[in-house]
């Protein structure tokens, strides 16, 4: 492919794919973050009419009419939503449903009444995406300053979606808080009915502007798939934004040239682009879900082994510790194997879990002089072990004076929750607990050490 090859046929939708996509991911952060990402798709389907009503108003099928009849109608829509919500007293979900079902309807209507189907309004409106329509014809002498020649498509989209990111900038507190807590938003005087619908109306707009990247039908997958892309990646919204726009032009880039290259290498038909980017758009999605650090599946089955092993090995100090505790002489503070594991009958992991504890020293093995194998806890798997049984038996105590739990019934419940207290939790749970010495059985509770 020679460079002016790029520049005439690759160059111009592959610059209004990023820029859609960029627009889409922008807005979709925040759809995502409020459940509301199928909103994208519903406005989609709602500016039917104002694509019917152009196309007959102007004569024409070109994009720009197009454009302002569809954008107007999106427009029209979400300020229909709100008065459906207020007047029918109804929540969102259904006024959406109500509103945007109607205006499609609508749409369906007109292009029958008016014979405008006789006219290919679903590819050339792109319902469907055409990016291939998008073409330049570069100089010979090509400059910086030429690129001012680009197809209008290109400046639509970048200014789209730079009118959004300065909005996104400014109303940035508003739509976080919008997002997280409405009525604290609504508390604190920010009109949340009012943000909600100015905010649609972005949302329209990227959609509206996407017709000629992704098309209203797989709009839906650039407004959900690379926020929700990043979302399986971090906890912090600002870091969730960038990351989205990273994951946009990625997908803009790779579904792009894979749309391209694809069918020569495997002697395939033509790919349309749009429906490349989208399927992109979920690969992308897809790797996270599965190696996503943190929320990934195989990251959640790490961290559940992980936290596996830890319980286990915590049960093994703790069972040493009470051995401990009523053995008068050293030598029976000392356990086979065999009897270390008793406990643990039928517990797979039990014997990595101890192992990790030899190998980081929590648990000794010795061996006598006939040979035999004995385990006993060392100076720091005591102190380890010590702290755990008094996590246990402050819940028991805990349970039964402040919950009212049975004694005979507290054990169990205090041994799953020694897992998951930290050390704030059991000063208060020593505060809760008084000056009692003993645990609900009689048993002593160990000093904090």
């Amino acid at each position: 492919m020679d460079m002016y090859q790029f520049l005439s046929i690759d160059l111009p939708p592959l610059l209004t794919a990023i820029f859609c996509s960029l627009s889409c991911a922008l807005v979709g952060n925040f759809l995502l973050l409020r459940k509301m990402s199928l909103v994208g798709d519903s406005i989609s389907h709602s500016v039917l009419p104002g694509i019917v009503i152009a196309f007959l108003l102007s004569g024409t099928r070109s994009s720009i009419p197009i454009f302002i009849g569809a954008l107007i109608f999106a427009g029209i829509s979400v300020l229909l939503v709100e008065v459906v919500k207020k007047l029918g007293k109804v929540e969102s979900g259904a006024a959406m449903g109500v509103v945007f079902s109607l205006m499609f309807a609508s749409g369906v209507f007109l292009i029958e009444q008016a014979s405008a189907r006789v006219v290919d309004l679903d590819a050339d409106c792109v319902l469907h995406g055409q990016l291939e329509t998008i073409f330049w014809f570069p100089p010979k002498v090509f400059s910086f300053l030429s690129l001012l020649n680009l197809p209008y498509e290109v400046f639509a989209s970048l200014l789209v979606f730079c009118l959004i990111s300065i909005l996104v900038f400014i109303f940035y507190k508003e739509l976080t808080l919008l997002s997280f807590d409405k009525e604290l938003a609504d508390a604190l005087g920010f009109k949340p009915a009012i943000l909600n619908t100015g905010f649609l109306i972005i949302v329209a707009a990227s959609i509206v502007i996407s017709f000629k990247a992704v098309g209203t039908i797989l709009v839906i997958a650039m407004l959900i798939c690379p926020p929700a892309t990043a979302r399986l990646l971090t906890d912090k919204l600002k870091t969730q934004i960038f990351l989205s726009l990273f994951f946009a032009v990625l997908t803009a880039i790779f579904g792009y040239f894979i749309a391209v290259f694809l069918p020569s290498f495997f002697n395939l038909s033509a790919v349309n682009i749009a429906g490349s980017i989208s399927v992109s758009s979920g690969i992308f999605l897809t790797l996270a879900i599965f190696f996503a650090p943190q929320y990934g599946i195989i990251g959640k089955i790490k961290k559940t082994k992980k936290f596996a092993h830890k319980v286990i090995a915590e049960d093994i100090l703790g069972f040493l510790f009470r051995v401990s505790e009523v053995s008068e002489e050293s030598t029976d503070k000392l356990l086979t194997k065999k009897q270390l594991l008793v406990p643990f009958k039928g517990v797979k992991i039990v014997e990595k879990s101890l192992a990790n504890l030899l190998k980081i020293g929590d648990v000794l093995k010795v061996k006598n002089s006939d040979g035999f194998e004995f385990y006993s806890l060392s100076e720091t798997g005591q102190l380890r072990a010590k702290n755990l049984v008094r996590t246990h038996r402050l819940w028991e105590q805990y349970l039964v004076d402040e919950v009212g739990v049975k004694e005979d019934h507290v054990h169990d419940t205090a041994m799953d929750l020694e897992h998951f207290t930290d050390e704030i939790l059991e000063d208060g749970l020593a505060k809760s607990v008084g000056a009692k010495k003993q645990d609900p059985h009689g048993r002593d509770i160990p000093e904090k050490d």
